[in-house]
C-alpha cells in the first residue's frame, strides 16, 4: 500500500510512495506526531536523480525488516531538496556543523522527538561498508538512546539547537579593497592540480564561479599562468568522461581526478552555467572546440531536455538501476560503430585505444570514452553519428520534467549567449523566456518548481530572483528590448523588499526562513548574482542599485576576503566594484558582441539609445563620444 507521498507533486516523492517505510511529507502533522508518541525524527532529503539516493533506497528504505523497525519506533520525513532549497540549505548546515565539513545528498538526519537534531549524515548502507556504520546498527542504538532518555545526547541536542537558533553575529563593514584579486589568484595557484586541471584532486567539480573570476582577472591582468590554468581545465573538462562526447552535455561531477568517471547525471543548471562559460572562453582565446562543445550542449538540451519551450530540470544517472547504463559501451560496440562510419578493422582498433577503450573496460567492464590526448580526434564527428545510434535502441535514463525558475534561467541566458552567433537562436531564448515568466511569474511573485502541467509552487527563493533577473538583463543587452530591462528591475525591486535587511539577504522568508549562503555551491551563491544584478542595474537604470551592493558587499567583505576561491563569485563582484563597469550608450540596432570583442573588458554592458552616437562611460566619468565605436583603448585610459 503506497505511503503519504503518494498525495504529492514532487518526482523525488513520488519515487518512494510505495517504500515499506510510512514516509511522511514535511508537514506539521509529523512533528506533532512524533512528539506526541515519542518517537525519533529521522529526515531524508534527497533528488529525483540522485545516484546514491536510489543506492540508499534499494538498500534500506525497500527492505521489509528495516521499515517495520523504522515505522514502530520513528517518525520519518522525506524532502525534496529541489522542492525545497530553503529545508536542505537548513540541514546542510546542521550537517556541516555537526561534522565539520560540507555534505552531499542524500542527507540523513537524526532528531529528538522534540525535533533537535543530533546526528547528520549522508548514504548509510544497511550493513556496515566503506568505513560506513550501517542504518541497521545506527537506528537500533539511536533507538536505545532516546528510550532510555540518556542524558548526554539530550543535553547536546538541546545546546546544539541553541547555537543554530542563535542569529549570525553582525559583522562590521569592511571596506573593499583590491588586494583581494591577488589574494584569489595565490589561492587558485595553491589548489590548482597540474595534471588535469581544475582545483581539487578527487571529486573534481566543474567550479564555473572560480573559472569566471579567473577569466574576468585574465582580461584585467592578461596573466598568461591564470590562461594556462583556465585553459588546461577547460581542455581536460571536455575530453570525455564528464563531458559526454556522444549526446554532449556535461554530467554533474567526476568521480575521479582525470575527469573520466562521472556521476552521470546531468542537470540543466551545470550545463547552462558551462554552455555559457565555454562561450565565454571561445570569445577570449578563440579556441574553436569551446565553441563546438556550446554548441553540442545546447543541441543536448533542444533534444532530451525540453518539452516545447519548457526546460526540464534534470535526467538521471542510472537507468533499470544500473548507473551509467545508457551511457557506456562494450569493445564490441565501439568498433562496429568505428567499422560503420567507413574505417577498417586495424583503424577501428587504432582509434579504439585513441578513445580508452579495451576489452577490460574503465568503468564496471565497460568503456566511458575520453580522447587519450586531451584534443578532439578530427575523425570523431562521423564515428559519433554510428555511437548515437547504438544509443536509440538504449532505454534514457529518468528525466525530471518539472520547470525550475533558476535552473531554467541559466539556461535561457545560455541560449542568449550563443545567439550571438547562431541568430536562430535568440528565437528559442526568447521563446523559452516568455513561457518561463507566464508560468512563474504573476506581476507579484517569482514562483520556484512546478510541472508544466500544474499551478506553480511554492513561492520562490532568493536565488529565483537573483538568477532570473540576471538572464533578463542580459536579454536586455543581446536583443535591445527594453521591457526585459524594466522586467529585470521590478523583480529586483521585489527581491530587495522581501529578502534584504540592511545589507544582509535571506534566502527564503516565511514558514521556514534561512539566511542566503555567500559560499559558492553547486552553482554561484544567489547573494552575488542578485549583487550582480544590482551593480548593472546601478549602471544601466540608476546609480543608487550601486549603492544597495556596495552596502551588501561591505557587509560580506570579511568574510569573503578570509577565503576568496571559496567565494569566487563574491569576489568578482569585489573586483567589479573597485574596477567600475564599462557601458556603451549606443543607437539601436548596435551589435553586442561586435562591441565586447572590440572592447575585451570583463565588466562590459551595452546601453542602448535613439541618438546616433557612440559614448563610452564608466560610473564616475566618460571617456569618449564617436560617431562610431569609441577605440578599445579608451577603455584602460
Amino acid at each position: 500500500m503506497p505511503n503519504l507521498l503518494e498525495r504529492e507533486d514532487s518526482p523525488y516523492l513520488l519515487q518512494h510512495k510505495d517504500n515499506p517505510i510510512n514516509w511522511h511529507p514535511w508537514r506539521d502533522e509529523a512533528f506533532v506526531k512524533a512528539e506526541s508518541e515519542n518517537k525519533i525524527i529521522f529526515i531524508s532529503i534527497g533528488y529525483s536523480t540522485c545516484h546514491w539516493c536510489h543506492v540508499m533506497e534499494r538498500e534500506v528504505f525497500e527492505d521489509v525488516e528495516m521499515a517495520a523497525f523504522m515505522n514502530a519506533r520513528f517518525v520519518c520525513i522525506k524532502v525534496d531538496k529541489e522542492e525545497r532549497p530553503d529545508i536542505d540549505q537548513y540541514y546542510q548546515n546542521v550537517y556541516a556543523k555537526l561534522n565539520k565539513k560540507s555534505g552531499g545528498w542524500p542527507t540523513s538526519i537524526f532528531c529528538t522527538p522534540q525535533n533537535k537534531p543530533f546526528f547528520a549524515a549522508t548514504y548509510i548502507p544497511l550493513e556496515p561498508k566503506y568505513n560506513i556504520v550501517g542504518f541497521r546498527d545506527l537506528t537500533r542504538l539511536i533507538y536505545e538512546k532516546i528510550s532510555t532518555k540518556d542524558a548526554a545526547l539530550f543535553k547536546n541536542a538541546a545546546a546544539f539547537e541553541e547555537s543554530l537558533l542563535q542569529d549570525e553575529k553582525p559583522q562590521n563593514p569592511q571596506s573593499l579593497n583590491i588586494s583581494i584579486a591577488q589574494k584569489f589568484i595565490a589561492q587558485c595557484e595553491n589548489n590548482f592540480e597540474p595534471t588535469y586541471g581544475g582545483f581539487t584532486i578527487a571529486t573534481k567539480f566543474p567550479q564555473v564561479a572560480t573559472l569566471n573570476a579567473m577569466m574576468s582577472l585574465y582580461e584585467l591582468q592578461k596573466n598568461d599562468e591564470l590562461k594556462s590554468m583556465i585553459t588546461h581545465t577547460l581542455d581536460n573538462m571536455i575530453a570525455g568522461g564528464y563531458y559526454d562526447l556522444v549526446d554532449g552535455g556535461f554530467c554533474r561531477y567526476s568521480v575521479g581526478t582525470e575527469w573520466l568517471v562521472p556521476h552521470f547525471e546531468k542537470m540543466t543548471y551545470d550545463n547552462g552555467l558551462l554552455c555559457k562559460l565555454y562561450l565565454r572562453a571561445f570569445m577570449l582565446f578563440k579556441t574553436r572546440r569551446y565553441f563546438e562543445v556550446a554548441r553540442e550542449v545546447v543541441a543536448f538540451t533542444r533534444k532530451f531536455m525540453m518539452e516545447g519551450s519548457f526546460i526540464h530540470s534534470a535526467s538521471d544517472a542510472d537507468t533499470n538501476g544500473v548507473e551509467g547504463e545508457y551511457y557506456v559501451y562494450s569493445r564490441k560496440e565501439v568498433l562496429s560503430a568505428i567499422k560503420a562510419s567507413g574505417y577498417s578493422e586495424s583503424e577501428a582498433k587504432r582509434m579504439a585505444m585513441r578513445l580508452l577503450v579495451s576489452s577490460s573496460g574503465n568503468f564496471e567492464g565497460k568503456n566511458i570514452m575520453r580522447f587519450a590526448n586531451i584534443q578532439k580526434e578530427e575523425w570523431f564527428d562521423n564515428v559519433r553519428v554510428e555511437l548515437q545510434k547504438a544509443r536509440e535502441s538504449r532505454e534514457y535514463p529518468f528525466i525530471d520534467k518539472r520547470i525550475q525558475t533558476s535552473w531554467s534561467a541559466m539556461m535561457i541566458e545560455a541560449f542568449f549567449s550563443f545567439s550571438l552567433y547562431e541568430k536562430s537562436c535568440e528565437e528559442l531564448a526568447r521563446q523559452c523566456l516568455k513561457s518561463l515568466l507566464e508560468k512563474m511569474y504573476d506581476d507579484k511573485s517569482v514562483y520556484h518548481t512546478c510541472k508544466i502541467d500544474a499551478i506553480a509552487k511554492p513561492e520562490g527563493y532568493l536565488e529565483d530572483y537573483a538568477y532570473l533577473s540576471k538572464t533578463l538583463i542580459y536579454a536586455y543587452e543581446v536583443t535591445a528590448d527594453e521591457e526585459y530591462l524594466k522586467l529585470a528591475e521590478t523583480i529586483v525591486k521585489s527581491a530587495l523588499q522581501n529578502y534584504y535587511v540592511e545589507g544582509v539577504w535571506k534566502f527564503s522568508v516565511g514558514e521556514f526562513e534561512t539566511f542566503a549562503e555567500i559560499e559558492d555551491g553547486s552553482y554561484p551563491s544567489c547573494v552575488s548574482v542578485i549583487i550582480e544584478s544590482l551593480l548593472s542595474l546601478g549602471t544601466l537604470v540608476r546609480e543608487s542599485y550601486r549603492d544597495v551592493a556596495l552596502k551588501s558587499l561591505e557587509h560580506y567583505n570579511a568574510q569573503v576576503t578570509q577565503k576568496p576561491i571559496l567565494h569566487a563569485s563574491m569576489t568578482e563582484q569585489i573586483i567589479r566594484f573597485i574596477h567600475e563597469d564599462r557601458v556603451l550608450k549606443a543607437p539601436y540596432g548596435s551589435n553586442y558582441l561586435e562591441a565586447k570583442e572590440h572592447y575585451k573588458y570583463p565588466f562590459f554592458h551595452l546601453k542602448y539609445h535613439t541618438r546616433e552616437f557612440y559614448e563610452l562611460c564608466s560610473n564616475s566619468c566618460c571617456f569618449a563620444k564617436s560617431d562610431r565605436l569609441p577605440t578599445a583603448d579608451s577603455v584602460s585610459s
